[in-house]
Protein backbone atom coordinates (compact mmCIF):
# COMPACT_ATOMS: atom_id res chain seq x y z
CA UNK A 1 0.00 0.00 0.00
CA UNK A 2 1.42 3.35 -1.04
CA UNK A 3 2.01 5.90 1.77
CA UNK A 4 -0.01 9.12 1.47
CA UNK A 5 2.22 12.09 0.66
CA UNK A 6 1.95 14.76 3.37
CA UNK A 7 2.83 18.30 2.31
CA UNK A 8 4.53 20.95 4.46
CA UNK A 9 1.44 23.15 4.02
CA UNK A 10 -0.79 20.45 5.54
CA UNK A 11 1.58 20.00 8.46
CA UNK A 12 1.70 23.76 9.02
CA UNK A 13 -2.11 24.04 8.90
CA UNK A 14 -2.47 21.32 11.57
CA UNK A 15 0.23 22.97 13.68
CA UNK A 16 -1.59 26.33 13.55
CA UNK A 17 -4.89 24.67 14.44
CA UNK A 18 -3.63 22.62 17.39
CA UNK A 19 -0.37 24.21 18.50
CA UNK A 20 1.33 20.80 18.38
CA UNK A 21 4.95 20.39 17.24
CA UNK A 22 5.85 19.91 13.57
CA UNK A 23 6.84 16.24 13.94
CA UNK A 24 3.77 15.42 16.03
CA UNK A 25 1.58 17.00 13.33
CA UNK A 26 3.37 15.16 10.53
CA UNK A 27 3.11 11.81 12.33
CA UNK A 28 -0.58 12.38 13.06
CA UNK A 29 -1.29 13.19 9.40
CA UNK A 30 0.65 10.10 8.26
CA UNK A 31 -1.30 7.93 10.71
CA UNK A 32 -4.57 9.52 9.54
CA UNK A 33 -3.57 8.99 5.89
CA UNK A 34 -3.93 12.70 5.23
CA UNK A 35 -7.38 13.07 6.85
CA UNK A 36 -7.15 16.45 8.63
CA UNK A 37 -10.02 15.89 11.13
CA UNK A 38 -8.76 12.40 11.95
CA UNK A 39 -5.28 13.84 12.58
CA UNK A 40 -6.76 16.34 15.06
CA UNK A 41 -8.52 13.43 16.81
CA UNK A 42 -5.23 11.50 16.99
CA UNK A 43 -3.53 14.48 18.64
CA UNK A 44 -6.43 14.83 21.10
CA UNK A 45 -6.16 11.16 22.05
CA UNK A 46 -2.46 11.66 22.63
CA UNK A 47 -3.39 14.56 24.94
CA UNK A 48 -5.84 12.32 26.84
CA UNK A 49 -3.12 9.70 27.36
CA UNK A 50 -0.65 12.31 28.62
CA UNK A 51 -3.35 13.86 30.84
CA UNK A 52 -4.14 10.47 32.39
CA UNK A 53 -0.46 9.82 33.09
CA UNK A 54 0.04 13.24 34.69
CA UNK A 55 -3.29 13.51 36.55
CA UNK A 56 -1.61 13.25 39.97
CA UNK A 57 1.05 15.87 39.18
CA UNK A 58 0.93 19.24 40.96
CA UNK A 59 0.14 22.17 38.67
CA UNK A 60 1.21 25.05 40.92
CA UNK A 61 2.77 27.22 38.21
CA UNK A 62 0.94 29.08 35.45
CA UNK A 63 -0.45 32.43 34.37
CA UNK A 64 -3.15 34.48 36.12
CA UNK A 65 -5.07 36.81 33.81
CA UNK A 66 -7.84 39.33 34.53
CA UNK A 67 -10.06 40.79 31.80
CA UNK A 68 -12.79 43.44 31.82
CA UNK A 69 -15.52 43.77 29.18
CA UNK A 70 -15.79 46.75 26.80
CA UNK A 71 -18.14 48.84 28.96
CA UNK A 72 -16.30 47.95 32.22
CA UNK A 73 -19.36 46.42 33.91
CA UNK A 74 -18.05 42.89 34.32
CA UNK A 75 -14.70 41.20 34.73
CA UNK A 76 -13.24 37.73 34.90
CA UNK A 77 -10.02 36.41 36.39
CA UNK A 78 -8.65 32.92 35.74
CA UNK A 79 -5.48 30.98 36.40
CA UNK A 80 -4.23 28.65 33.69
CA UNK A 81 -2.10 26.22 35.66
CA UNK A 82 0.84 24.09 34.55
CA UNK A 83 3.67 22.18 36.22
CA UNK A 84 6.77 24.31 35.55
CA UNK A 85 7.72 27.97 35.44
CA UNK A 86 9.41 27.31 32.08
CA UNK A 87 6.04 26.55 30.46
CA UNK A 88 4.27 29.35 32.40
CA UNK A 89 6.59 31.94 30.81
CA UNK A 90 6.17 30.61 27.27
CA UNK A 91 4.51 33.16 24.98
CA UNK A 92 2.15 30.57 23.52
CA UNK A 93 0.99 29.55 26.99
CA UNK A 94 0.43 33.16 28.09
CA UNK A 95 -1.44 33.90 24.84
CA UNK A 96 -3.70 30.90 25.47
CA UNK A 97 -4.36 32.14 29.03
CA UNK A 98 -5.35 35.55 27.63
CA UNK A 99 -7.70 34.00 25.05
CA UNK A 100 -9.33 31.85 27.73
CA UNK A 101 -9.73 34.82 30.10
CA UNK A 102 -11.48 36.73 27.31
CA UNK A 103 -13.86 33.78 26.87
CA UNK A 104 -14.42 33.62 30.64
CA UNK A 105 -16.11 37.04 30.48
CA UNK A 106 -19.18 35.34 29.00
CA UNK A 107 -19.30 32.39 31.43
CA UNK A 108 -21.41 32.36 34.58
CA UNK A 109 -19.49 29.59 36.36
CA UNK A 110 -16.33 27.52 36.09
CA UNK A 111 -18.38 24.57 34.84
CA UNK A 112 -20.03 26.67 32.11
CA UNK A 113 -16.61 28.06 31.18
CA UNK A 114 -15.06 24.60 30.78
CA UNK A 115 -18.02 23.57 28.59
CA UNK A 116 -17.83 26.74 26.44
CA UNK A 117 -16.82 26.59 22.77
CA UNK A 118 -13.18 27.39 22.01
CA UNK A 119 -12.55 27.32 18.26
CA UNK A 120 -14.70 24.24 17.65
CA UNK A 121 -13.95 22.33 20.86
CA UNK A 122 -14.79 22.83 24.51
CA UNK A 123 -12.35 24.60 26.82
CA UNK A 124 -11.96 21.32 28.72
CA UNK A 125 -10.98 19.52 25.47
CA UNK A 126 -8.57 22.34 24.59
CA UNK A 127 -6.81 21.85 27.93
CA UNK A 128 -6.46 18.11 27.26
CA UNK A 129 -5.15 18.84 23.77
CA UNK A 130 -2.59 21.28 25.16
CA UNK A 131 -1.54 18.74 27.79
CA UNK A 132 -0.55 16.49 24.88
CA UNK A 133 1.15 19.35 23.02
CA UNK A 134 3.12 20.67 26.01
CA UNK A 135 3.62 17.41 27.89
CA UNK A 136 2.55 18.87 31.25
CA UNK A 137 -0.66 18.84 33.24
CA UNK A 138 -2.66 21.90 32.10
CA UNK A 139 -5.82 22.93 33.92
CA UNK A 140 -7.94 25.88 35.01
CA UNK A 141 -7.18 26.57 38.66
CA UNK A 142 -9.15 29.64 39.70
CA UNK A 143 -12.21 31.13 38.00
CA UNK A 144 -13.89 34.26 39.38
CA UNK A 145 -16.15 36.98 38.04
CA UNK A 146 -17.42 40.40 39.12
CA UNK A 147 -20.37 42.46 37.90
CA UNK A 148 -20.66 46.09 39.07
CA UNK A 149 -21.43 49.59 37.74
CA UNK A 150 -17.66 49.90 37.14
CA UNK A 151 -15.05 47.14 37.13
CA UNK A 152 -11.28 47.61 37.01
CA UNK A 153 -8.42 45.11 36.89
CA UNK A 154 -4.72 44.70 37.49
CA UNK A 155 -2.22 41.99 36.50
CA UNK A 156 1.08 42.00 38.36
CA UNK A 157 4.27 41.62 36.32
CA UNK A 158 4.98 37.96 35.60
CA UNK A 159 1.28 36.98 35.55
CA UNK A 160 1.40 35.45 39.03
CA UNK A 161 -1.22 37.72 40.66
CA UNK A 162 -4.30 39.36 39.15
CA UNK A 163 -7.18 41.26 40.72
CA UNK A 164 -10.61 42.67 39.91
CA UNK A 165 -12.34 45.52 41.75
CA UNK A 166 -15.98 46.54 41.44
CA UNK A 167 -17.11 50.10 42.24
CA UNK A 168 -20.65 51.25 43.00
CA UNK A 169 -20.64 53.93 40.27
CA UNK A 170 -18.87 54.74 37.01
CA UNK A 171 -17.85 58.22 38.19
CA UNK A 172 -15.28 60.36 36.39
CA UNK A 173 -11.86 59.03 37.35
CA UNK A 174 -13.22 55.56 38.21
CA UNK A 175 -10.71 53.82 35.92
CA UNK A 176 -7.72 55.26 37.82
CA UNK A 177 -9.20 54.62 41.25
CA UNK A 178 -10.29 51.06 40.40
CA UNK A 179 -6.81 50.24 39.09
CA UNK A 180 -5.17 51.73 42.20
CA UNK A 181 -7.43 49.66 44.45
CA UNK A 182 -6.81 46.55 42.33
CA UNK A 183 -3.05 47.13 42.79
CA UNK A 184 -3.65 47.51 46.54
CA UNK A 185 -5.48 44.18 46.63
CA UNK A 186 -2.66 42.51 44.68
CA UNK A 187 0.06 43.89 46.97
CA UNK A 188 -1.63 43.67 50.38
CA UNK A 189 -3.66 40.43 49.96
CA UNK A 190 -6.77 41.38 52.00
CA UNK A 191 -8.80 38.38 53.17
CA UNK A 192 -12.16 40.15 52.77
CA UNK A 193 -13.77 43.36 51.54
CA UNK A 194 -14.80 44.49 55.05
CA UNK A 195 -15.42 43.17 58.58
CA UNK A 196 -18.70 41.54 57.54
CA UNK A 197 -16.81 39.46 54.98
CA UNK A 198 -14.52 37.81 57.54
CA UNK A 199 -15.86 34.39 58.55
CA UNK A 200 -16.60 33.61 62.20
CA UNK A 201 -13.96 30.86 62.39
CA UNK A 202 -11.21 33.35 61.46
CA UNK A 203 -12.52 35.90 63.98
CA UNK A 204 -12.57 33.34 66.81
CA UNK A 205 -9.10 32.12 65.89
CA UNK A 206 -7.71 35.70 65.98
CA UNK A 207 -9.34 36.38 69.36
CA UNK A 208 -7.81 33.18 70.76
CA UNK A 209 -4.35 34.08 69.40
CA UNK A 210 -4.65 37.56 70.95
CA UNK A 211 -5.71 36.12 74.33
CA UNK A 212 -2.82 33.64 74.33
CA UNK A 213 -0.35 36.46 73.66
CA UNK A 214 -1.87 38.55 76.46
CA UNK A 215 -1.69 35.63 78.92
CA UNK A 216 1.99 35.18 78.08
CA UNK A 217 2.47 38.88 78.78
CA UNK A 218 0.91 38.33 82.24
CA UNK A 219 -2.28 40.33 81.66
CA UNK A 220 -5.15 39.56 84.09
CA UNK A 221 -7.83 37.17 82.74
CA UNK A 222 -10.59 39.75 83.39
CA UNK A 223 -8.95 42.20 80.95
CA UNK A 224 -8.42 39.74 78.10
CA UNK A 225 -11.77 40.12 76.32
CA UNK A 226 -11.57 43.91 75.98
CA UNK A 227 -7.92 43.97 74.91
CA UNK A 228 -8.51 41.12 72.45
CA UNK A 229 -11.38 43.10 70.87
CA UNK A 230 -8.97 45.99 70.33
CA UNK A 231 -6.47 43.64 68.66
CA UNK A 232 -9.31 42.29 66.48
CA UNK A 233 -10.02 45.84 65.26
CA UNK A 234 -6.37 46.10 64.28
CA UNK A 235 -6.65 42.76 62.48
CA UNK A 236 -9.63 44.09 60.47
CA UNK A 237 -7.69 47.27 59.64
CA UNK A 238 -4.75 45.30 58.29
CA UNK A 239 -6.66 42.55 56.50
CA UNK A 240 -9.88 43.99 55.03
CA UNK A 241 -9.59 45.96 51.81
CA UNK A 242 -11.73 49.00 52.67
CA UNK A 243 -9.99 49.48 56.04
CA UNK A 244 -6.39 49.02 54.91
CA UNK A 245 -4.13 52.07 54.76
CA UNK A 246 -3.95 53.13 51.10
CA UNK A 247 -0.46 52.19 49.83
CA UNK A 248 -0.06 55.43 47.86
CA UNK A 249 -1.09 57.61 50.83
CA UNK A 250 -1.06 55.87 54.23
CA UNK A 251 -2.84 58.83 55.87
CA UNK A 252 -6.13 57.63 54.40
CA UNK A 253 -7.86 54.27 54.20
CA UNK A 254 -8.74 52.64 50.88
CA UNK A 255 -12.42 53.47 51.48
CA UNK A 256 -11.51 57.14 52.03
CA UNK A 257 -9.47 57.18 48.83
CA UNK A 258 -12.41 55.79 46.86
CA UNK A 259 -14.64 58.52 48.36
CA UNK A 260 -12.53 61.12 46.49
CA UNK A 261 -14.73 60.14 43.52
CA UNK A 262 -17.82 61.25 45.44
CA UNK A 263 -20.54 58.91 46.70
CA UNK A 264 -18.70 55.80 45.54
CA UNK A 265 -17.76 52.60 47.38
CA UNK A 266 -16.07 49.28 46.64
CA UNK A 267 -18.74 46.61 46.23
CA UNK A 268 -16.56 43.57 45.49
CA UNK A 269 -13.06 42.39 44.69
CA UNK A 270 -11.37 39.18 43.58
CA UNK A 271 -7.70 38.26 43.99
CA UNK A 272 -6.05 35.23 42.43
CA UNK A 273 -2.39 34.42 43.11
CA UNK A 274 0.05 31.66 42.18
CA UNK A 275 2.61 32.39 44.89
Amino acid sequence: MEMVKITAAEVNKLRKTTGAGMMDCKNALVEAEGDFDKAIEILRKKGQKVAAKRADRESSEGAVIAKVNADATSGAVISLNCETDFVAKNDGFVNLANELAELALNATSKEAFLAADFNGMTVADKLIEQTGVIGEKIEIGAFDRIEAPFVGSYIHAGNKIATLVGLSAAAEGAATVAKDVAMQAAAMAPIALNEEGVDQETIEKEIEIAKDQLRQEGKPEAMLDNIAKGKLKRFFKDNTLVNQAFIKDSKQSVAQYVKTLGDVAIVDFKRVALV
